[in-house]
């Protein structure tokens, strides 16, 4: 089995989340694999970045995820190990990238959000999230 670091992030703006439609209909965050020579926070904010011209910054931490799927086009199993992080952006105007397979996106009052995202891991990490973010956010002010 072949064993990825990746990293995403989970984007907020206010009472809102970042979530992407992929070619195959299904609705995600952005995430993408941690390179040699980098950081996994950085590929969360460049992942975030390429995929919606979103530019964002780091809250906090937010946990970790796995999936693991068979590759066709490597013939063998794959384990996607992700480093999630809170972030926030004040724009709200994503420019969704179709070269990186993805067909539709935007941000989404919460509630909505986890009604259309697809895996029930995604689901339970964005709800996790907003409340963190939500605490975080108010020890701020």
């Amino acid at each position: 089995m072949l064993f990825r670091n990746c990293a995403g992030g989970v984007v907020f703006n206010d009472d809102r989340v970042l979530i992407l439609k992929n070619e195959k209909g299904e609705w995600v965050l952005p995430k993408g694999v941690v390179r040699k020579g980098n950081m996994p926070v950085e590929t969360a904010k460049n992942r975030v970045r390429i995929e919606t011209g979103i530019e964002c910054e780091v809250i906090s931490p937010a946990g970790e995820t796995s999936y693991e799927f068979y590759s066709i086009s490597r013939q063998k199993p794959v384990c996607n190990q992700i480093i999630w992080y809170i972030m926030q952006s004040d724009d709200m105007t994503p420019v969704i990238n179709k070269e990186e397979g993805f067909i539709h996106g935007g941000f989404f009052p919460i509630e909505e959000a986890i009604d259309k995202i697809t895996y029930s891991q995604d689901k339970s990490l964005v709800s996790l999230s907003y409340k963190k973010y939500r605490k975080l956010c108010s020890e701020y002010v």
